[in-house]
């Protein structure tokens, strides 16, 4: 019994990839062998060896034949990659569309499945002095994932503190702002922890687009805590000349937190050292699977 073929190598395989989808590419252009000779400048009888799988072919020459299929190089070497005419201008028409136009894009073509959509990236909400930042950067540390706080993007894209932003553009303006900077970060971060302001729930538009492209996770504690960690960080706003501080809190939380239990998860912090709510955090990624690109 004659001893089994040993199995393609690497190279081989390539070879043999490059092969296929250089014959099928011709095919479905219509273009006989002897006219991509005349476009490419590789002579017929390379191109017939260089689809018959036989020999090597250097770079510069399949550069010049992916150029005349109207095909960049890497549709030829990838190992997945379509080389449909259409597809292949899509994506090129994609790469160079705004980033928004790329999210909508996006949405459209997950929106079969919103858990693939929204897979490695994670949104803390919450009032303030939930623990939002002090969570988020621990655990964007832990898991080795960028930490970012949209506020902090819009004080970076217009060079000045929330509060002057707030001055300067009003609260409409800074609902705008906080929509143009998700937009932002979801263009550019398949992976992150972000950190969004406690009223992003209030604005339904970005709050629904919010939902559609993070794993939420709604950070909550005691309204006696809530004021006491914000005092704790150098704020005395919430209580400095107004004694009802705690009432209106009070009815801010009552008002929102219908809104915030619409988040996938929730950690309550009330009580709980920085470590615990940690683990408490961590174990919900990972039991909720969150950092997952999930099949089906």
């Amino acid at each position: 019994m004659p001893d089994s073929l040993p199995p393609p190598t690497p190279g081989e395989e390539l070879i043999k990839r490059i092969a296929v989808r250089v014959r099928e590419a011709r095919k479905s252009r219509g273009l006989p062998r002897r006219v991509l000779s005349e476009l490419s400048g590789v002579s017929p009888r390379y191109l017939a060896q260089l689809e018959a799988g036989e020999g090597n072919i250097s770079v510069i020459l399949l550069q010049r034949v992916a150029g005349a299929l109207d095909l960049k190089i890497d549709a030829l070497l990838a190992e997945n990659m379509p080389l449909d005419r259409d597809a292949e201008r899509m994506a090129q028409v994609f790469s160079k569309a705004s980033p928004d136009i790329q999210q909508q894009v996006r949405a459209l073509l997950f929106a079969h499945s919103q858990t693939e959509l929204r897979a490695g990236r994670i949104c803390l909400i919450g009032l303030r002095g939930a623990g939002k930042s002090t969570l988020g950067k621990l655990a964007g540390e832990v898991l080795g994932l960028p930490f970012i706080e949209l506020n902090k993007e819009i004080e970076a894209a217009l060079d000045m503190p929330i509060a002057e932003v707030l001055a300067l553009y009003g609260q409409e303006g800074y609902r705008e702002l906080e929509a143009e900077a998700l937009e932002r970060v979801s263009a550019t971060h398949d992976r992150m922890i972000l950190a969004a302001a406690g009223g992003i729930v209030a604005e339904k538009t970005t709050y629904v687009r919010l939902l559609q492209r993070f794993h939420t996770i709604w950070l909550h504690t005691s309204p006696a805590e809530y004021m006491q960690r914000v005092r704790a960080q150098g704020d005395e706003r919430p209580m400095e000349g107004n004694p009802a501080a705690m009432t209106q809190l009070k009815t801010l939380l009552d008002t929102r937190t219908p809104l915030y239990e619409r988040a996938d998860s929730q950690v309550n912090t009330s009580n709980r050292p920085v470590k615990a709510s940690l683990k408490d955090l961590l174990r919900i990624i990972e039991k909720r699977r969150f950092l997952d690109v999930l099949d089906g």
